[in-house]
């Protein structure tokens, strides 16, 4: 299927030339490399052979480009980050969370957190996809509740000794580096940044998936790590750091939703255009008609909300409470649209010849991931009533 632009509102005016064309030159690229290995890599749940696929997203500058250029990265703007999330959904949820986690949950903290030495050792290379990153915070006990962390790192001597236990990580077999973060006893929690094959390291898939089958999940194990002192991220400091790269990565997600809730969009149009029934294109009737007209609206007004946001965060004016309102919303678009998708094409729809319900899939990991729909209220109803409301 030839993708046509989904634009009512004519945003792309709106973008410079080094948005769209950035915009433009992942997207052929996408079509052309990555799409043809999103079905079998899905279908057979056997994640995408990211150390030879991350390399070329280096070259097209899509990994972590808000980083400054003197350490790699593109130095591009947050629009543009935005842009290539965008697009990289559009293929398939996994794709861009391996682009979201490693430029907004490894080299984010790296360069904001991360010593000199720690930034020149790691950002180049992960700019460049010669290495690969993880985040690990989430734990088998621990979600939402970040502040509850069970996984301890203690000084003993020359050294750190971590202990615990991270699971749901993106990346986590392949990773080359993990950002780890942990509770001290002295300091709260810290992050750190762990190499494979430290001994007492372990990583481990999750298999047997619904969701991101052509991504890699799995588990972080932690038994007596013992870590050079140099491996704290020095300016790492309590739930702010954790939470300001959280921030990053959803920022990410809420353009990323909008990329699967456009190519849902597209494949109904077109099937609906196609296929006949009674005589008559299915597009030609009222009800058909109405589901193609609610996937529109509300994909234009997520990219409205996406397009400010990006503004926003650009001019380093962006609130997290902005955050998770785009977020919330977009992810809520996206799965609506893949619904609404699959439905229109009936028994055709459940068919993985059409990536309706991959994305319905997917999208579900999305939901529930880096803050779950559910929390996202809370956060913006604590905005604005003042009154906290996690817990009794």
């Amino acid at each position: 299927m030839k993708y046509s632009e989904v634009d009512y509102y004519k945003i792309d005016e709106l973008l410079n030339n080094e948005e769209k064309m950035t915009r433009d030159l992942v997207r052929d690229c996408l079509e052309k490399e990555f799409r043809p290995l999103i079905r079998e890599a899905f279908h057979n749940e056997r994640p995408l052979d990211m150390h030879r696929l991350a390399p070329m997203l280096g070259d097209l500058g899509v990994l972590g480009p808000f980083i400054p250029r003197e350490y790699g990265a593109a130095g591009s703007g947050y629009v543009t980050f935005g842009l290539i999330c965008q697009e990289v959904e559009r293929i398939d949820s996994a794709l861009r969370s391996f682009i979201a986690v490693g430029s907004g949950l490894v080299m984010f903290p790296i360069w904001k957190y991360g010593s000199e030495e720690q930034r020149r050792k790691w950002l180049p290379q992960l700019a460049r996809g010669a290495k690969i990153g993880c985040f690990g915070l989430t734990e088998p006990n621990i979600g939402s509740d970040i502040a509850s962390l069970e996984t301890v790192a203690r000084q003993e001597g020359d050294k750190w000794v971590i202990n615990g236990a991270k699971q749901w990580i993106s990346d986590a077999t392949i990773a080359d580096v993990a950002v780890v973060w942990a509770k001290t006893p002295e300091m709260g929690i810290k992050g750190f940044v762990v190499e494979r094959g430290t001994p007492g390291f372990e990583q481990k898939a999750i298999e047997k998936k619904g969701s991101m089958r052509a991504g890699d999940v799995g588990e972080l194990y932690f038994n007596d790590c013992a870590l050079p002192l140099d491996s704290i991220m020095p300016e790492s400091s309590g739930l702010k750091s954790p939470a300001s790269c959280l921030n990053i990565a959803r920022y990410g997600i809420s353009w990323g939703a909008l990329g699967a809730a456009m190519d849902c969009y597209n494949v109904a149009l077109n099937y609906a255009k196609e296929r006949k029934q009674f005589g008559a294109p299915i597009a030609s009737y009222q009800l058909a008609q109405q589901k193609l007209v609610n996937m529109l609206i509300e994909i234009t007004k997520g990219q409205l909300l996406c397009y400010r946001l990006g503004r926003l965060m650009d001019e380093g004016d962006a609130r997290p409470q902005q955050i998770s309102m785009a977020k919330k919303n977009n992810v809520g678009v996206a799965r609506m649209c893949a619904r609404t998708a699959r439905e229109m094409m009936g028994a055709n729809g459940v068919s993985l010849e059409y990536s309706p319900i991959r994305h319905m899939a997917n999208i579900e990991s999305v939901y529930t991931y880096q803050g779950t729909d559910d929390m996202h209220t809370l956060i913006i109803g604590r905005d604005i009533t003042g009154i906290a409301a996690f817990r009794h």
